[in-house]
């Protein structure tokens, strides 16, 4: 049994139903995936202050720029989201991912965006594009090519799960719906449909965006989602690997 086996069969050994069980299983990678996902789109979020606005709902000493403090506090406010969803069962739908996206970057968008009519929640309005080959669909698009991925998400098995992550990932980043916030939007969503699908979560680490990165250009280039799939199972092995550890002392005892 590969490591990435191991960790999923660690996780599925846990039962987990309920917002209170996943609370638990997740304690301390919430905060740790809030930190990654954000410091690989902002490099003035730090550990510290998402540490301290997940658990005390504020910073001290804080000198840094406001719009950073309230995309930790955003964060917080979408974890709460993934649990209250996942108790409620919610589909991963349009209504689900436009509320992710507003939850993330809510307070976030820049003068210019907003005058251009752009809002947290709506799809883009406007052309925004993102990476080296300037990847994006044309606003007109969006809902019809959002509302095809979508469906293709129904009846995935949960033996699946991670091969459908990876998709729903590579192409919503693909699309590029919104005008912000995509990557926090698109990371936090994988992770609700691997919840969803009885599979561990991923904190893709940020000192592995280079990975990362490259593994997403593979979809925009030549559609190819192996890369972005290994990359997703050496993360899962990464996120997971203290759980690993301990387990295997437990059974060496």
């Amino acid at each position: 049994m590969t490591d990435y086996e191991k960790a999923v069969a660690l996780w599925q050994k846990r039962h987990i139903s309920t917002d209170a069980e996943l609370a638990e299983a997740l304690n301390g990678h919430s905060i740790a995936f809030a930190y990654h996902s954000g410091k690989l789109e902002n490099e003035n979020v730090t550990y510290h202050d998402t540490r301290e606005i997940f658990e005390h709902d504020g910073v001290t000493g804080y000198t840094g720029d406001l719009r950073t403090l309230f995309e930790i506090r955003n964060s917080r406010e979408a974890n709460e989201l993934l649990l209250t969803a996942f108790a409620e069962k919610r589909p991963v739908d349009e209504a689900l991912v436009q509320e992710f996206q507003r939850v993330l970057t809510q307070n976030t968008y820049d003068a210019r965006r907003w005058q251009l009519g752009e809002r947290p929640g709506a799809y883009k309005r406007h052309d925004y594009v993102t990476g080296k080959n300037e990847i994006g669909a044309a606003p007109e698009d969006v809902p019809e090519e959002m509302a095809e991925l979508l469906a293709e998400l129904a009846g995935i098995p949960d033996e699946k799960a991670l091969t459908a992550a990876a998709y729903f990932h590579a192409k919503f980043e693909n699309i590029h719906p919104f005008a912000d916030g995509n990557g926090r939007a698109g990371r936090l969503l994988m992770n609700y449909l691997l919840l969803s699908h009885n599979h561990p979560p991923v904190i893709i680490h940020e000192e592995d965006r280079k990975g990362y990165y490259a593994a997403l250009e593979a979809w925009d280039e030549r559609q190819e989602l192996d890369p972005l799939l290994l990359f997703l199972r050496e993360q899962t092995v990464k996120t997971w690997r203290r759980q690993l550890e301990r387990e295997g002392r437990r059974k060496n005892r």
